[in-house]
């Protein structure tokens, strides 16, 4: 085995460098080639009935992945099938209203020629990704997008690392033009990733969060404020809300009324608390996305909101930590 040599910061900077320069230098190059065939195959990935099946092998399999992984989560169905596998059943899962996007730099490969062949057979319409147009597999697609480089950033000019970025950005290109000739918009997006971040931020709504029944803080308009403050003391949201007669939110009562109500009468312990809420609170819907809650809650410099229905009826009350509880600030 081989003894490393000592790491020299300015050689290691400079080789960076240079991967970075004929990296890009590829991308800058494959830019300029871009034209008729891709909008085919934008038109081609659009017009399926069915699911573009991505495949590859080793490194060009490692980038088919990814690209099926970025085509089904922007609105275009797919997934990869890997080419070795294919060969030995996975085959079944193609069918004739799918498409078919082969990656392989070289063009050839028996297993994936293999995959050619039963397109063909069932009709299945192929756009290949190849840096070599007169190959096996350029001539035997229906749409061919030609990812050649002049070098690979690796010194021997082996190991594959330009021509798999080119095929990676073009296919990031791929479905990002698909996204948006589909007008596919981030609550599309949230839907294929409920688990994550921007779906709970785009999917949850108020009625999702809020509080409700014998968790939400509630006192009558003749309740005094003593009782008010137990109310409040007891459901932790740092107000309670003041209703009428017909279940009406006519205000809340928050710390800040208490201390301007104290400021301003003394002694509190007989005074009814509908004179030191604050009247007519903000409030939404319970359908209101939670995010827009929030952002209202953050507009208006408060930490609470009222939720009611069309006639003004109390159904819920929604605090900031609700928000911050469920992940959706």
């Amino acid at each position: 085995m081989m003894t490393p040599s000592p790491v020299q910061p300015d050689a290691v900077l400079a080789s960076v460098k240079r991967t970075f320069d004929i990296e890009i230098a590829g991308l800058c190059a494959l830019r300029e080639r871009l034209g008729e065939a891709l909008v085919r195959a934008v038109d081609l990935i659009l017009a399926s009935r069915g699911r573009v099946v991505v495949t590859g092998l080793g490194k060009s399999g490692h980038i088919a992945r990814k690209i099926a992984a970025t085509l089904a989560s922007t609105g275009t169905p797919s997934f990869f099938m890997h080419a070795a596998e294919a060969v030995h059943g996975d085959l079944g899962m193609l069918t004739r209203d799918d498409l078919v996007v082969a990656i392989s730099y070289s063009g050839s490969g028996a297993e994936l020629l293999t995959i050619v062949s039963i397109a063909k057979r069932l009709g299945t319409p192929l756009i290949a990704f190849t840096g070599n147009t007169r190959s096996e597999l350029a001539l035997a697609a229906d749409i061919h997008l030609d990812v050649h480089v002049a070098h690979e950033a690796c010194p021997l000019d082996l190991a594959p690392t330009a021509s798999t970025t080119a095929c990676l950005v073009l296919g990031d290109a791929l479905a990002v033009a698909c996204l948006e000739a589909r007008g596919f918009s981030r609550e599309d997006f949230a839907l294929s990733h409920p688990g994550g971040a921007l779906g709970r931020r785009l999917l949850t709504r108020v009625r999702d969060v809020m509080r409700q029944g014998d968790d939400l803080p509630v006192v009558g308009a003749d309740t005094l404020v003593p009782d008010a403050l137990a109310e409040m003391s007891a459901k932790s949201m740092g107000m309670t809300i003041v209703t009428g007669s017909a279940g009406e939110a006519l205000g809340i009562f928050t710390d800040g009324d208490l201390r301007r109500l104290i400021a301003g009468e003394g002694d509190i312990r007989r005074i009814p608390v509908s004179r030191g809420m604050t009247a007519h609170p903000r409030s939404v819907p319970p359908d209101t996305m939670a995010l827009e809650a929030a952002q209202l809650m953050d507009s208006h410099r408060i930490n609470q909101i009222v939720v009611t229905d069309d006639q003004g009826r109390l159904l819920g009350a929604l605090h900031m930590h609700d928000l911050l509880a469920a992940k959706v600030i």
